[in-house]
């Protein structure tokens, strides 16, 4: 067991990458699974990001993934691809667990409808990755793979350091604050928040009007055709006309012009996350890409408005959303509950329906106002986080540069091309509602600066 201060060897992997060598019989999906299964044996002890595997299922499918592959018939281009899911979301083979004591051992039977797509996909589940309490803000102990005395931040917490320590190419996240972006920004590997309503979260206990699915990756590449493959079988959210984009992701596109948004993080960021996003902008600059800020474009500044308080807006919304099911979790056994949960239902409940409906007209506003956006920018930026990864355990993190684009529904990528303290810093990059796939082609340009 390594002390908490000393560095592991992380080897993240992606899988794309790999698939030619499938195809000349160089290399099988079960000899890149059993990679992958040894850094979980090594590294799994020492950051915690599993809850529960499923190794003799995942040998299973990655061996009929190899047949298939050799036969040159994949089921898609992710066949054989090793995904952890994060654990609120249901599989019929493992407990989903929600990260409380409540539903220790629970068993729904079932898979949620983004792993059925998964496994229809071909893709290999290797087991539920940690989660905070309900996706919330309780940890639960994982730890950052770059630093162990660091949060990985959360509420996807064991889905980021997996994918950054390698032990599974991609994992789902959830969001509805910063769930998968801030997670990916202190683990420094791709986080994919699509538009709300995207991906299809049918069996996934998340169910605020503000989450999404998210992918955590190494490349946007594979995060791209894992959100693809789920919605080309299963579709959006009910009502929502799910993902678009093309069945590969879009070449690289530079952006005309950025809008560069400060978020309310910007008034707690660090010193070295100021100074890395203020050469992110020469370096913008010197690639021939306009930007737009908030001293510079009324429209903009105008959104800055609109997104100061997104964080607390979004609180209200999510706590007036929560009181059923909290309500039910209170009389199973409060003592089961965090004080956060217990004070977020206390919220839920001194709200009235007005309060509710107030809050979901500010939202709409807010979201009004950053559409129009879209004919004056191709996407904007900002940071993934105020810092890297604060140091302990306790707290998964401040949700300040992320809240935003949880409120106004729409795509973000954060890119792991920044740095603060020496540690992993994200760049985020948002698009505009169901732009999903211009969003990521834009961010794979802006990568190319770095």
């Amino acid at each position: 067991m390594l002390a908490p201060d000393e560095k592991l060897k992380l080897s993240p992997r992606s899988y794309l990458s790999a698939t030619e060598r499938f195809q000349t019989g160089a290399d099988t999906p079960r000899d890149f699974l059993e990679r992958c299964l040894a850094d979980i044996a090594a590294l799994e002890p020492k950051i915690g990001a599993f809850v529960n595997l499923n190794l003799e299922g995942a040998r299973a499918a990655a061996d009929q993934s190899s047949a298939r592959w050799r036969a040159g018939a994949p089921r898609s281009p992710i066949d054989g691809m090793p995904v952890g899911i994060k654990d609120i979301i249901e599989t019929a083979d493992m407990p989903t667990e929600n990260g409380s004591p409540l539903f220790a051992g629970f068993r729904s039977e079932r898979d949620g409808a983004s792993v059925a797509a998964l496994r229809e996909a071909g893709a290999v589940i290797v087991g539920k990755t940690v989660t905070t309490e309900f996706a919330s803000t309780e940890p639960r102990g994982t730890r950052n793979p770059h630093d162990l005395r660091r949060t990985p931040g959360g509420s996807s917490s064991g889905s980021a350091a997996a994918v950054a320590a390698g032990m599974v190419s991609t994992a789902l996240g959830t969001q509805v604050i910063g769930s998968t972006i801030r997670p990916a920004s202190y683990c420094g590997c791709i986080g994919f928040k699509v538009s709300v309503g995207a991906l299809n979260r049918g069996g996934s206990y998340d169910g605020l009007s503000q989450s999404v699915t998210g992918v955590l990756a190494v490349t946007l590449e594979d995060a791209w055709q894992v959100a693809y493959e789920i919605a080309t079988r299963t579709g959006g959210d009910p009502g929502y006309p799910g993902l678009f984009g093309p069945p590969s992701p879009l070449p690289p596109r530079k952006p005309r012009r950025l809008g560069v948004l400060e978020t309310a993080g910007w008034a707690v960021a660090s010193r070295g996350a100021k100074e890395a996003m203020a050469d992110a902008l020469i370096r913008f600059k010197a690639a021939g890409i306009e930007l737009i800020t908030r001293q510079s474009h009324a429209r903009l500044a105008a959104v800055e408005a609109a997104i100061a308080q997104a964080r607390e807006l979004s609180m209200r919304i999510n706590s007036w959303e929560s009181r059923w099911p909290l309500n039910t979790y209170r009389t199973r056994d409060a003592s089961k509950l965090s004080r956060v949960m217990l004070s977020r239902l206390a919220d839920a409940e001194a709200m009235t329906l007005d309060d509710y409906r107030n809050d979901l007209a500010q939202r709409e506003k807010a979201r009004a106002l950053y559409a129009d956006l879209a004919a004056e920018c191709d996407a904007c930026v900002s940071l993934s986080a105020p810092a890297a990864a604060p140091l302990g355990l306790h707290s998964t993190g401040d949700p300040s540069c992320t809240a935003h684009a949880s409120l106004l529904g729409i795509p973000a990528i954060s890119l792991p091309v920044l740095q603060d303290e020496g540690l992993p810093l994200g760049l985020q990059v948002t698009g505009f509602v169901n732009g999903d796939a211009q969003a990521l082609a834009a961010a794979a340009a802006i990568a190319t600066s770095f």
